[in-house]
C-alpha cells in the first residue's frame, strides 16, 4: 500500500473522533493525578513484599478480639474493619506490622468523581461509554497508522528509533513524541476498548463457584492463623482480601483472594478446602483497569499524563500539518495540453510547494504558457517543451507522498515533445541520502529527455541555493526571471546565542581573510564539518559556513567580501559579543571513521573544517593538500598548522601558491603525484574536498586521469567526499 493510503487513513481517523478524543484527553490528564495524590499519602508500608500474611495475622489478632477483613490495595495500603476491646468499630488504614491504625480510608473527592464520570461516558450513560470506546479504539488504529507512516519514512522497522532531522517544528516533534508515547497511547487504547466491552457484558464471564464438603472438614489438630503454613507462604503483596469466619465453627472458613486465586482456609487447622485460579479474562481486567488509571504507580501515572498531553499536541500540529498542505496548493491559468513548460512538484508537507509556486508565477508573468502539478499527475504533454522539477526527498532518500509513482509513470509513458528538463532537488545534508530521489529522478529523465541543467541541489531550504539554479536556468533559457524573496520567506527557527571568543582582523592577512571562534552559551552536539547558518539580518536571509570543531568550539574561516551580507555581519562581530545561528548536521562531510589514510584539498577558507578534523584526529594518517594566494596568507593558519605537525596529527603539507613562486594550483600538485594518489585509493583511502566550486571541478578533473576507474565511482564508494560553494 502506498503512504498516501496510510496517510489519509491517519487523518480520516483523527478527524473522525477529534471531539471525543480532545474530551477525553483533557479528563484524563487530570484523573492521572488522582492516583499520584493517593500515593502521596503517608499509608505506605516499607517491605510490604517481604512481610507474609501469617505474620500481619498475628500482630492483629493479638490486638484486635474480632477482626471482619482485610484488604491491600493497588498503592500497597493495608484497609482492615476490625472491632477494639471496648467494643467499637474500626475501619480504615492500618500497618500491616504493628496493627496501628493510621487513618480514615480516603474516598474520591468530588470533582475526581465528576470528571471521572465524564471521561467514562460524557454523562450520556451507555451512549456515551459506547462513543468513549469506539474513541479508544479509533485512537489506536491512528496510533497504528502512524507508526506506519513513521516506519515508511525511516525505511523499515529496524530504523524505528533513528534520528528525525528538525526540518519543521511539527512535524518534527509529532513524530518524535509520536515514537516515544506509541507504548503508553496503544496501553491507553487497547485497555479502554477492553474496560468497555467489560462494562456491555461482551467479554465471557467467568464466575468462583467453591464446593466444600462440610463432612470431611477437620476439627483438629487447632493451629493458630498465624502459624498456619499457607498463609506463611503467601506474601502481603500477593493478597486482595481476606475474610475472616464469623463464627468459631468448622463450617465458617477464611476466604483469602489473591491476585490469580481465591482459596477457602479451614480455621481450624489451617487446611486448604477449596482452590480455585481466577480466569485470565477477570485478571486481565483487573490489569486493565490498574493500566488505565494509573493506580498502583505513580512513574506509570506521571507516564499516562505526559502520554495523553502528548495527543493533544498530536491533534494540533497534525490538523497545522494538513492546513499547510492543503494552503500550499497548485492553481493553473493554462491547460496541461497548452503549456510549453511544465512544473512538476514532489513535496512531503508543502514547503517545496512555496518554492515551485513562487518560481510558476514568474513565468506567467513573462507571458509563458506554464502548467504546474504534482510528479503524480505527470502525462503526455503534447506542446511542452521544457520541464523543470522541483522536488523534496522524504525520510532518508525516499519519494515523496505526492510523487511515489512519478518514475513508473515515466517509464510507461512515451512523451510526444522532445523535452529538455531540469532537477532541483530540496533536502537536508544532516541526512546521508542528501536529495537522494532527485539524482534518480534525473538518471531516469536522462533516459527518455534532454538534460538542460545538471541536478540542482537545495539545502534547507536556502534561497541563497534557490536562486543560484535560478541564475543558472536564465542563463540556458534566456529568461530574466527574478524571485522576490519575501516570496520565498522563510523566518529562522530553533536559533542558539554564541559568544565571540576569539578573533583575528582582516588587515593582517592579504586576501582579506580572518578566523573566529565562537562558544556554544548551550550545549550542542556537533564536530567538524558541519555548517553553521547565521541570519545577517534577523529574517529568512541565510547564510551557511562549513566550521571545524576546535577545543570544542567553533571556529571559521571568514573571507570579507565588498558588501558581502554575511562575511560583513561575521566581521562586525567584536569580542564577547553574541550572536543567534543554529548548527546543521552534515553528515556527509564528516571524518571517516574506518579511512586508511585521508586526503585533504582545500583552498583559501575552505580549510576551516580540515583545522578542526585534524585537531581531532588521534592516529589516522592525514595529508592536506592546501591552495592559498601566496606565503603571506598563510600566515594566518601557520602556527595552528605547525602544531597540528608537531603533534602528528597532520604527516604531510603541500602548500600550493598561485600567484608566486612556481605559481601552481592544487590539482598541479595531484596530477605530481599521481603515484600516491591511486595507491592509497586503491588502499581504501578517502580523499576531501572543501572549498570553491571552480577548485572542486578542477581536482575531478584531474583525478579522473589520475585513478583508475571513474570519479563517479568513488563518490558513490564514498571515497570522495566535498563541501564547496
Amino acid at each position: 500500500m502506498t503512504i498516501s493510503i496510510w496517510r489519509y487513513s491517519h487523518l480520516v481517523l483523527a478527524i473522525s473522533s477529534f471531539v471525543f478524543i480532545v474530551l477525553a484527553s483533557v479528563t484524563g490528564i487530570i484523573l492521572a493525578f488522582q492516583p499520584i495524590s493517593e500515593q502521596l499519602k503517608p499509608y505506605n508500608v516499607e517491605d510490604i513484599n517481604h512481610l507474609s500474611l501469617a505474620e500481619m495475622l498475628g500482630v492483629f489478632q493479638k490486638k484486635y478480639p474480632e477482626i471482619i477483613d482485610i484488604k491491600v490495595n493497588e498503592n500497597d495500603f493495608v484497609i482492615a474493619s476490625v472491632f477494639t476491646n471496648d467494643g467499637s468499630d474500626l475501619s480504615g488504614y492500618f500497618n500491616p506490622k504493628t496493627a496501628e491504625y493510621l487513618g480514615e480510608e480516603l474516598k474520591a473527592s468530588p470533582f475526581f468523581q465528576w470528571i471521572t464520570n465524564f471521561h467514562r461516558s460524557l454523562f450520556l450513560k451507555s451512549v456515551g461509554r459506547f462513543f468513549v470506546g469506539l474513541c479508544s479504539f479509533l485512537l489506536f488504529l491512528i496510533a497504528l497508522t502512524g507508526s506506519i507512516l513513521i516506519i515508511k519514512r525511516q525505511r523499515g522497522l529496524r530504523r524505528f528509533f533513528s534520528k528525525i532531522v528538525n526540518e519543521d517544528f511539527n512535524q518534527y516533534w509529532h513524530v518524535v513524541l509520536g515514537r516515544l508515547s506509541l507504548i503508553p497511547i496503544l496501553i491507553i487504547t487497547i485497555t479502554g476498548v477492553y474496560l468497555s466491552l467489560e462494562k456491555f457484558n461482551a467479554l465471557p464471564e467467568h464466575k468462583i463457584t467453591h464446593t466444600v464438603n462440610f463432612e470431611s472438614l477437620k476439627v483438629s489438630p487447632k493451629v493458630l492463623p498465624s502459624e498456619f503454613e499457607v498463609f506463611k507462604s503467601i506474601k502481603l503483596s500477593e493478597v486482595k482480601r481476606i475474610e475472616f469466619p464469623f463464627s468459631p465453627e468448622v463450617e465458617d472458613y477464611f476466604t483469602l483472594k489473591l491476585h490469580d486465586k481465591e482459596l477457602l482456609v479451614n480455621q481450624l487447622t489451617g487446611d486448604v478446602i477449596s482452590n480455585i485460579e481466577l480466569a485470565k479474562v477477570e485478571q486481565f481486567s483487573v490489569l486493565s483497569l490498574n493500566l488505565h488509571t494509573g493506580k498502583g504507580s505513580m512513574l506509570w501515572s506521571i507516564i499516562l499524563a505526559i502520554a495523553t498531553a502528548n495527543i493533544l499536541f498530536f491533534v494540533y500540529s497534525g490538523f497545522a500539518m494538513t492546513l499547510k498542505r492543503r494552503q500550499a496548493k497548485l492553481k493553473n491559468k493554462f491547460k496541461a495540453n497548452e503549456a510549453t513548460t511544465i512544473v512538476l512538484v514532489g513535496s512531503e508537507n508543502g514547503s517545496t510547494i512555496t518554492y515551485a509556486n513562487a518560481f510558476y508565477r514568474q513565468l506567467i508573468a513573462q507571458g509563458e504558457k506554464v502548467f504546474i502539478t504534482e510528479m503524480n499527475a505527470f502525462e503526455n504533454y503534447k506542446k511542452a517543451k521544457k520541464l523543470v522539477v522541483i522536488t523534496a526527498t522524504y525520510g532518508e532518500g525516499d519519494d515523496p507522498t505526492n510523487a511515489d509513482k512519478f518514475l513508473d509513470r515515466l517509464n510507461v509513458l512515451s512523451n510526444t515533445s522532445d523535452l529538455e528538463f531540469s532537477v532541483v532537488g530540496f533536502g537536508s545534508l544532516a541526512y546521508p541520502d542528501f536529495c537522494k530521489f532527485a539524482f534518480d529522478v534525473d538518471k531516469a529523465l536522462q533516459q527518455k529527455h534532454q538534460q538542460l541543467l545538471p541536478v540542482h541541489t537545495v539545502n534547507d531550504k536556502s534561497i541563497e541555493a534557490f536562486n543560484q539554479w535560478l541564475n543558472a536556468w536564465n542563463n540556458v533559457t534566456g529568461n530574466s526571471i527574478s524571485i522576490p524573496e519575501k516570496d520565498l520567506m522563510l523566518a529562522p527557527k530553533r536559533l542558539k546565542k554564541f559568544k565571540v571568543i576569539d578573533r583575528t582582523v582582516t588587515k593582517d592577512n592579504p586576501d582579506d581573510t580572518f578566523l573566529i571562534t565562537l562558544q556554544s552559551k548551550s550545549f550542542q552536539q556537533f564536530t567538524s564539518g558541519d555548517l553553521l547558518a547565521i541570519y545577517p539580518k534577523g529574517d529568512y536571509r541565510e547564510r551557511l559556513y562549513s566550521i571545524g570543531k576546535v577545543t570544542g568550539n567553533v571556529q571559521l574561516s571568514v573571507k570579507l567580501h565588498n558588501n558581502g551580507l554575511g562575511s560583513g555581519f561575521i566581521n562586525a562581530l567584536e569580542q564577547d559579543e553574541v550572536l543567534k545561528a543554529r548548527l546543521v548536521k552534515n553528515t556527509a562531510f564528516h571524518f571517516p571513521k574506518n579511512a586508511s589514510k585521508v586526503i585533504m584539498i582545500c583552498n583559501g577558507t575552505g580549510i576551516a573544517p580540515f583545522l578542526g578534523m585534524l585537531s581531532q584526529n588521534k592516529s589516522v594518517e592525514t595529508h592536506l593538500y592546501f591552495g592559498l594566494r601566496t606565503q603571506d596568507s598563510f600566515e594566518l593558519y601557520r602556527s595552528q598548522i605547525a602544531q597540528l605537525r608537531s603533534t602528528g596529527q597532520l604527516s604531510r603539507l603541500e602548500l600550493a601558491t598561485s600567484r608566486e613562486g612556481e605559481k601552481r594550483y592544487v590539482q598541479d600538485y595531484i596530477m605530481r603525484d599521481r603515484a600516491f594518489i591511486t595507491e592509497s585509493m586503491e588502499a581504501n583511502a578517502v580523499i576531501m574536498i572543501c572549498g570553491s566550486l571552480a577548485m572542486y571541478k578542477a581536482i575531478l578533473k584531474a583525478l579522473e586521469k589520475v585513478l583508475p576507474e571513474s570519479t563517479q565511482y568513488y563518490l558513490n564508494n564514498g571515497q570522495i567526499k566535498s563541501d564547496c560553494y
